[in-house]
This record gives C-alpha cells, structure tokens and sequence, in this order.
C-alpha cells in the first residue's frame, strides 16, 4: 500500500474519552503505582486522589485514534518512537471527558529498512470547560515502511550532563505490567500475543512505552515534586529500546536549570541503549 502523503496536514477528530476515577486509577496501576501494595498509592486509592500526569499521553495513542490515521502503513511494525507533552493547565480533575483533536503534522523517510517516522500533534480540551489542557506532539516510527522518497525528519538535539546522575531510582517492572496497561486504551497485539510478538523479532510481547514512561515520571515526582504532580509543565523524551516486562529499570536524573530536569531510563544490570534517553521534564 503506497503512503497517502495527501493526509500530511489534515486533522482528526474530536475523540472524546470520559473518565472517572477508575480509569485514573487503571492507568496508574499500568504504570507501576502501587506495585508493592503502598508506593504511590495517591494515584491508586480515592482518597484524596492525585493524577498521574503521565495520563495526557495516551489520548493521542489509544488504538481508536492511530487506526483512524491510517496513512497507508504497517500495522505490525508500528512503534511509539517519542512524545513531548505540555501542560497548559494542571491535571488534577479525576471525572470528566477529553476532548482530543490530532493534526498529523508530517511524515519523514528513514530509508529502506529503517522506517517511516509520523508526527502527530493533540491538542486536548476539557469537554465541560473547553479550556485547553494539554498538547502532546507524538511520533510513531513504523519500521516496514521506509524507503518510500520521503523527507527526511527535523533535527531535535537535547544535550546529555556528561556526569553522573544527581538522583537514581531502581524499580522491577512487573511481568503482567503490559497486560494492565493496555486496558486504558492501546489494544495493540504486540504488547500481549506472544507469537505476534515473535513474528515481529521480539522475545515475548514488549511493554507499552508510555507505561514505562509512567514509572520514571513517577519516581521524578516522589524525588523532586513529591505530593505534587499537578506541578509538572512538560515531559518530553524519545524512546531508544523496546522493553521487555520484568526488567529491572534505573530512572536517571540531571539537575540542570531551575524547574528543568534532564533524564533517562536505562537497564538496571544490561549494558544496552537506554529505553528512554535525551529526556526533558520541566515544573514550576
């Protein structure tokens, strides 16, 4: 199937997802909350629940809303690549309903045999108020589909301390972790179909990259905003390594201006690229 480069600019939607509490708390609990029974129980437990922002970048991924953009790809090679959310206003409602619209602001060639990149761009809206909550700018890297004389994609540099992190945190990924989170909305059969997953050159299905995601955005919380996630203004980052349930992750952090972390998500005993690198996280 040819890429339809004609729907480069074109926007999609509204998507509109009511949530209550329960779904705050199904999200979290797909990214590690409570993994032990207590830690982080603020985004698990009703009393007085806090939201884990880490919730805004899912709208713009659910399986509803990439099968509605289909530009002409591979379905089977499709991976997030990166992301980088804004808030303009702090996530602290746990009843309501999203309202997402989602520009696909530009498809990129990596040549043969390394894939198409996609940007995506949501801006979401809080369907009651109409106030504009968040924008996330998404990119899938779809690696059966390069080659086809594309442009190739911008350049996006984030410079790495090159000193060791200010602050770790070590944490087990659950090994049914995927299994949970794909019930807020990603439905792809890479994250749970172990033959899909083989057919596809994995070793067993791989986690959800914005559950992983979830888990440092947690440990940045606990570390330098604890009870206050509302605080976070921006999470931007770019995903380097699929990750396998049952790994044992080090969330890394670089102190660098006021309100601006630096950060990456690395393999607590393996020597690999790191699952999320060049990492940005901003708060106020």
């Amino acid at each position: 199937m040819a890429i339809k480069t004609e729907m480069v600019g074109q926007t999609f939607g509204p998507f509109d997802r009511p949530y209550t509490f329960r779904d705050h708390i199904l999200f979290a609990l797909g990214c590690g909350a409570g993994f032990d029974g207590k830690t982080d129980l603020q985004y698990v437990y009703e009393k007085d629940q806090k939201v884990l922002p880490m919730f805004a970048a899912m709208p713009i991924v659910e399986s509803r809303v990439t099968k509605t953009i289909d530009y002409g790809y591979n379905y089977a090679g499709s991976l997030h690549w990166g992301f980088d959310v804004k808030f303009h206003q702090p996530l602290t409602k746990v009843d309501g309903t999203f309202r997402t619209q989602v520009k696909l602001e530009g498809l990129y060639d990596r040549g043969e045999g390394r894939g198409l990149l996609a940007q995506h761009v949501g801006d979401t809206y809080d369907l009651e108020t109409n106030e504009l909550l968040f924008t996330n700018e998404s990119w899938d890297c779809l690696i059966y589909d390069g080659g086809w004389g594309g442009p190739a994609a911008p350049k996006d540099v984030v410079e790495m301390p090159d000193r060791d992190a200010d602050v770790e945190v070590t944490e087990l990924i659950p090994m049914n972790q995927a299994l949970i989170y794909r019930l807020s909305g990603d439905y792809h059969p890479q994250h749970v179909d172990w033959e899909y997953a083989k057919e596809n050159g994995q070793r067993r299905p791989i986690l959800h990259a914005v559950s992983f995601s979830g888990v440092l955005c947690r440990h940045f919380i606990n570390e330098f905003i604890p009870g206050e996630p509302e605080r976070l203004t921006r999470f931007k980052t770019r995903i380097t390594q699929p990750m396998l349930p049952g790994t044992t992750v080090v969330s890394q952090f670089w102190k660098m201006d006021t309100g601006r972390v630096h950060f990456a998500l690395v393999d607590a005993f393996a020597d690999t690229k790191p699952y999320l690198n060049w990492g940005v996280i901003e708060y106020k």
